[in-house]
Parts: structure tokens; sequence; C-alpha cells
């Protein structure tokens, strides 16, 4: 007989649930869409771990519902601002995350970005298709190089990093901002560390990278897009709310900025509607570890951190350290 009950939240890759199934009974919300809060309060009822996405809000309701036999949350995410870890903390239970897994996949996705605006790759698709393509012009659909120009990357950890790995390829010269210096990657991929305000001056090329904190959160707004060059473009692969959404909208519309890449927004799921407005923005659907090979892995990792916590064993990816007890 299996000795634990265990939510998941929404169907994952069934490389980390055929590990579960071995050793645990598994309810598993079947929906194409978040589990409803209210089912969620339901469902938690008598869980000893819960295996949670991005998009659910884990916070004392839902710990509280659970009930004090609860050990362990595993994200199936990197970032776990969805949920009160301080809250989790105070009641013991073990918080971990899948770190690593996705780091080039997120870079890649930048890249994409980067240059799906650089060289208009949406507008010119919807253009072709429209069958507004007559031939050739030496005015038609301008774009900005890539090659030889400024990246600036706001958050030089592990996606940071492999971005520009990326960027050397493209000989670019590779600004960087940090809460504090990265040495190490400074000498990796000879980026240069400057202030934020030097990097937004001076950058061609934004990309973000940073943890949704309170000292991130709408760490790019006005004062920040005004410094910016009248032809930098600004990937967002990090989280919405880092970003100042109006102010970006409003530049965009003003061609303060000559565009942007956005894989996720400040109100989450809810998309501001005047971004669909806009041709100089590249919208893309939080799709940054939506590689098959990211997602089987960050499955993995967040089944064994499950039921690492489940056996009384230290989890490998432990993101509240103070609980745990050797």
């Amino acid at each position: 007989m299996k000795e634990f009950e265990v939510l998941v939240t929404r169907k994952i890759p069934d490389a980390g649930l055929d590990i579960l199934r071995k050793e645990v009974n598994l309810d598993i919300y079947e929906g194409d869409t978040p589990i409803p809060r209210d089912e969620l309060i339901q469902k938690i009822k008598g869980k000893h771990g819960l295996l949670c996405l991005l998009s659910d809000r884990i916070d004392r309701d839902v710990m509280d519902a659970a009930g004090t036999q609860l050990k362990i949350i595993s994200n199936y995410a990197v970032g776990y601002n969805n949920i009160d870890v301080e809250e989790a903390t105070k009641k013991g239970i073990l918080v971990t995350n899948t770190p690593g897994v996705l780091t080039d996949a997120t870079a890649d996705l930048t890249w994409a970005l980067l240059m799906a605006c650089a060289r208009r790759i949406p507008e010119s698709d919807r253009f072709v298709r429209e069958g507004k393509f007559v031939g050739w012009g030496p005015m038609l659909m301008l774009g900005y190089e890539v090659y030889g120009r400024t990246i600036g990357i706001i958050g030089l950890g592990d996606i940071g990093t492999a971005v520009a790995r990326r960027a050397k390829g493209f000989g670019m010269k590779i600004l960087y901002h940090n809460r504090k210096r990265n040495i190490d990657g400074e000498r990796e991929v000879g980026a240069v560390y400057v202030s934020l305000d030097t990097l937004l001056k001076e950058s061609d090329f934004i990309t973000i990278h940073v943890p949704l904190t309170q000292e991130t959160f709408h760490l790019i707004g006005e004062k920040e897009i005004e410094l910016m060059k009248k032809n930098a473009i600004l990937i967002n692969v990090a989280r919405g709310e880092v970003v100042d959404e109006k102010a970006l909208i409003s530049a965009l519309k003003e061609k303060r900025i000559a565009y942007a890449g956005l894989d996720v927004f400040e109100n989450e799921p809810q998309i501001n509607p005047e971004l669909f407005t806009l041709e100089n923005v590249v919208l893309t659907p939080h799709t940054g570890s939506a590689t098959y090979e990211s997602r089987n892995r960050m499955a993995v990792m967040a089944a064994e951190n499950l039921l690492a916590g489940l056996k009384g064993k230290r989890p490998p990816n432990l993101v509240n350290t103070s609980v745990w007890k050797d």
C-alpha cells in the first residue's frame, strides 16, 4: 500500500509522473487551464505532497486547507514567486524548484525573440500571407543588424550568461548589470559590468533575466525607458512585472524605442489588449522552457524533489533551506 497522497495541479510530462506513480497515490487535475482556486482548496485536503505550477497561487489558505501533514511543495518552475515561501517556512513545509534544466532553452528563446524583432519576422510573415508582397523594394521591411552591436544583459545568472555566450558568436559588445558583479561570468564571456543607467543608454538590445522580487518590480519603468536609444529593442523572458507594461506600451506607440519581444506579461495570463494593436512587438505565450527536452527534465526534477521530501531526505533543490534540520 502506498503511504503518501500527492496532488499534481496540472498534467506534466510522463517522464515525471511515471516516477511518482510507482511510489505515491496521485490526484492529477486534468484540466487544460490552471486549477480553479476552489478546486485546489478542496483537492489539497489531506495531501502529503503538492506538485504545482507557476500559475498556481500557493498561499496560507492553501497550506491551511492541506493540513499539518503537508510535507513538501514541489514547484514545476525555476521561479517560485507563486508560493508564499515565508509561510511555508513557518509551517515547516519544504519548497523546491527546478533550476538549471531550462537555461539553454530560455536563452534560445531570448535569441529567437531578439532576431524576430531585429528583422521584423512576424510582420514580414503576415505581410506575405496577406498577399501584400509584390516584389523587392529598397525600403521594404527594414530592420536592424545584430552582428557587432551592443547587448545589455540585466541579470548575468545562468540564463543571462547563456545569452551572453550566444552574443559572443555574433561579435557583440556585452554589457551587463547585476545586483553584484559576476566575475566568473565576466571572464567567460567578456562581459563588462556597468550601472543600469549606463546599460540602458548604450545598448542596442536589452534582455532581462532577473527574478521577480520587491526590488525588481517595475525595474524597467518610464524613467528607464527614456534612457534607451530610439532604435533599442527590449526582450523580457523573466517575469512580466519586472517591466511597467503601460510605460512600455506608451513608448512603443510613440516609437521612443524600436521594438519589444515579450514572453511574459504583467497580469499574466491576461494580456493588455493594446499590445495586440502594435506592430512593433513580438508576443509569445510564456514558452521560455517549452522544449520537449527541458519540460521532461523539469518533470523528472520536480518528481525527484517531491519524493525526497516525502521520504525524509533533503530535496536536491531546496529553496527554504532553513527548514531542513540535519
